[in-house]
């Protein structure tokens, strides 16, 4: 418990990390019900789940760009003050998506929103690491990321019942009261950050070379964008398998909140496991667990069934889901964080990418249940990748 409230005089306060950790929540409440409507809503402008795959696949692209493009910002200006604004125009552009029927306007929102969140998570990330001790990094990354799928498990249900019972328009204002919430909860906490560069890294092309320079950074984007691909059958194409099954929306929230209670039973307990005994075996098994269960999916054509596999294979991610953060930070140090942090991020926007155009392309030839064999290949990938990964044991490396 000391982790997030601490003793001062009589009374019980949260700690810093403490703190951070209740922003998340907030903050994914408002993704996780956008993101569980978020295919179904892009599919009503589109009215193609190939368009769909595609258009999301476009967006990584300018999210892989963003992350490299805004090094000199994130290295110049205060995090938390690059978080504080990320916050007020994600909420002015959920009231905009609510309110907009012209697919023109759509495109140009989830633009912006995609450059948005480059910024968001980039600050966000940072401020989190420069708050927590080396010795704890992964139990303080376990602890975020237990938060933030607390709100994974609300957000789908909220989302589900609300778009079948009032409409998805809804949904999105919700989104922005949630993102105001959070805004004002960061403000109050003042959480401030003082790791500012007079002189910044300002070439791209630079700042791409050298991130891929070392082998252990390369090593580290692969196993860190594992998540991000697997993610990407989750939210983008099961909720639309789900429909396409005949099944009502209501169900979406069901799938979703199922899929998060294994990442909210073990993800924190996995990470003081891994500060403890290193990252290897646990990248091996948190891998080849949503491998072998999506590979099964193929074999079976009761969507029930999957679904309940697929809930399965989160105890897999559970494992990695935060410890492949804090991998990174212990293999990156000093003056090279902040700098190499945004490229690192692009591992989210590449496996997005992967995973949305090999799955879109697909099912242009060929029926949706071969998309599984994609993903178990991928997963299968990365368990072999893991194989190379340096077994760091925070507790041992802080005891030298």
């Amino acid at each position: 418990m000391s982790v997030l409230l601490r003793k001062k005089g009589e009374y019980l306060h949260l700690t810093g990390v403490g703190k951070l950790a209740v922003i998340t929540l907030i903050t994914s409440l408002a993704s996780s019900i956008v993101d569980t409507i978020w295919s179904v809503y892009m599919n009503s402008f589109f009215n193609s789940i190939v368009l769909v795959g595609y258009f999301s696949a476009f967006l990584t692209l300018v999210s892989f760009i963003s992350y490299f493009t805004i090094i000199p910002v994130i290295e110049r200006i205060s995090k938390s003050k690059i978080y504080a604004i990320s916050l007020i125009l994600f909420a002015i552009s959920y009231v905009l998506f609510a309110i907009n029927k012209n697919l023109y306007i759509f495109i140009l929102l989830a633009l912006i929103t995609t450059i948005l969140f480059t910024f968001r998570i980039t600050s966000f990330g940072i401020i989190i690491r420069d708050k927590s001790n080396e010795k704890y990094l992964s139990r303080n990354e376990g602890l975020n990321y237990t938060f933030m799928n607390i709100s994974w498990v609300v957000g789908p249900l909220i989302a589900g019942y609300i778009s079948e019972e009032i409409g998805i328009s809804s949904i999105f204002l919700i989104a922005a009261v949630f993102i105001l919430c959070s805004l004002f909860l960061f403000k109050i906490s003042n959480i401030k950050d003082i790791n500012i560069k007079k002189k910044a890294d300002e070439n791209p092309i630079k700042n791409f070379i050298d991130f891929f320079r070392k082998k252990e950074r390369v090593i580290a984007y692969i196993v860190g964008g594992g998540v991000s691909f697997w993610w990407t059958l989750i939210y983008l194409f099961m909720p639309l398998y789900i429909i396409k099954s005949g099944l009502h929306e209501k169900w979406i929230g069901f799938f979703l909140f199922a899929v998060s209670i294994p990442l909210i039973l073990f993800t924190y307990s996995a990470s003081k496991y891994t500060g403890k005994h290193g990252f290897k075996k646990v990248f091996k098994i948190g891998f080849l667990i949503p491998a072998v269960l999506s590979l099964a999916c193929f074999f079976t054509n009761n969507i029930f069934f999957v679904m309940g596999l697929l809930v399965l294979a989160s105890v897999g991610l559970s494992m990695i889901e935060s410890t492949v953060e804090a991998y990174f930070f212990h293999i990156v140090k000093g003056k090279d964080e902040v700098r190499f942090y945004p490229p690192y991020n692009t591992a989210i926007e590449t496996n997005h990418f992967t995973g949305r155009i090999l799955s879109a392309t697909l099912l242009i030839f060929l029926p949706f249940r071969y998309i599984f064999l994609i993903f178990a290949f991928f997963m299968f990938f990365f368990f072999l990748t893991s194989f190379k990964v340096k077994n760091i044991v925070e507790k041992r490396k802080n005891n030298k």
